[in-house]
């Protein structure tokens, strides 16, 4: 379950992103290229950032299955 939250707010970043690069590209037209390319940067980064939390819900699932607590360092 805690895999799936961290992978929904995974998501919600990356709509984030996408509807402030395309409002943003919107209203400046001219420079609509370099929007969506720091746009595009963010959304990596969104996604670089996420890794992490659904490695540790990952861990923290496996081991409420498997009947043990999770190691406190990771």
């Amino acid at each position: 379950m805690r895999v799936l939250i961290e992978v929904v707010h995974i998501v919600i970043g990356l709509l984030a992103a996408a509807l402030i690069s395309a409002a943003a590209a919107w209203s400046y037209p001219r420079a609509t290229g370099d929007i969506w390319l720091v746009g595009y940067a963010c959304m990596i980064a969104v996604v670089l950032m996420g890794v992490g939390p659904v490695r540790r819900a990952f861990a923290e699932d496996k081991a409420k299955l498997a009947g043990t607590e999770p190691r406190a360092d990771g």
